[in-house]
């Protein structure tokens, strides 16, 4: 297994995870890159030690404070598989080249990255095209910054009759807050704060309707699902299996688990996994999700980007680096 996920790789890095290899028995074990503080059912299925059953090898797990970071793990070989990648750090390191595919949909959180109204200017969804010529903090380069394009596009509003300021969300919220700006795009904390002074113009539902999704991927590099399908397959199996229970139940057993895993207290955490939609196999392999509006999405953050001048250039097409075979595998388990 070892040799296979270095392939391709240099040579250093091949003879670093072969040490490693070694150590811990020469076989049978794969790291995996996840969040602390995102709180997520596969966090239960990690403590109760059920990935390493299914898989019937040892899961190593490290956290990662950023989806680039992540990225980078997953280059040199360090990390097999990456739990909650956000999508634009997965469309950055995809256009410049690196060899990775989405194989599902962690997590969806429309809810969670939105665009909010200033309240004194009474605008709502019936009447968005009142924001002509009003002046909005949005965090550029961003999926918030992509949302923000989509929304206005949906409404007919021109961004060139706009004053567009890059701000990162709490600046945002702040700006909000002072009457600086006239609305404001952001996510997290810094949106639930936004909307104490305004309202946003739809909803999450709303804006999936329309194809703007907020959502992280598990990815892995392509070579590695290449060579180790069915592992991955089992892997994903694991992880819906905890999403279902926590659908089911929500009990506080698993919550207190998650928690910890996470962190976090459980009020805490209860509030953040409150605004998370885990979409089952099924719904991911929709036309919702991989079946239709995953790819454009990525295209539509990428184009972003590029115009952003935070990447060079994007891809044709995210088509490729969409691989729902071991998600298939996962449904027939």
């Amino acid at each position: 297994m070892i040799k296979k996920t270095a392939t391709g790789f240099v040579a250093g890095v091949v003879m670093a995870m072969t040490g490693q290899a070694a150590t811990a028995g020469g076989h049978g074990e794969i790291t995996v890159g996840y969040f602390l503080e995102w709180p997520m059912p596969f966090l239960a299925a990690k403590a109760s030690g059920a990935y390493d059953e299914a898989l019937g090898m040892k899961v190593n797990w490290v956290s990662f404070e950023t989806g680039t970071a992540m990225s980078a793990a997953m280059a040199s070989g360090d990390v097999q598989i990456s739990v909650s990648q956000g999508v634009p750090p997965f469309v950055v390191a995809t256009s410049g080249g690196q060899d990775l595919q989405v194989v599902d949909v962690a997590v969806s959180y429309a809810e969670n990255d939105n665009c909010v109204v200033r309240s004194d200017l009474e605008i709502d969804k019936d009447s968005a095209g009142e924001l002509a010529g009003k002046k909005v903090a949005v965090p550029l380069g961003t999926a918030a910054h992509y949302g923000f394009l989509r929304q206005m596009d949906h409404f007919g509003v021109d961004v060139a009759s706009l004053q567009v300021v890059d701000m990162a969300p709490p600046e945002g919220a702040a700006a909000l807050s002072q009457g600086a700006v006239d609305f404001a795009c952001g996510w997290g904390g810094a949106l639930a704060r936004m909307k104490e002074y305004g309202n946003i113009l739809l909803t999450g539902a709303e804006k999936q309707e329309l194809g703007i999704l907020v959502f992280d991927v598990t990815s892995a590099p392509a070579s590695y699902i290449a060579e180790n399908g069915d592992t991955v397959a089992k892997f994903l199996k694991v992880t819906a299996d905890a999403n279902a229970e926590w659908k089911a139940n929500m009990s506080d057993e698993m919550l207190a688990v998650i928690a910890k895993e996470s962190g976090m207290d459980p009020e805490a955490t209860m509030n953040s996994i409150s605004t998370f939609e885990f979409p089952t196999i099924e719904e991911q392999l929709s036309s919702a999700w991989f079946g239709g509006n995953a790819a454009p999405f990525m295209k539509g953050v990428a184009d972003v980007f590029v115009e952003a001048g935070s990447i060079d250039s994007a891809l044709d097409s995210y088509e490729g680096t969409v691989n729902t075979g071991p998600l298939e595998a996962a449904s027939n388990m």
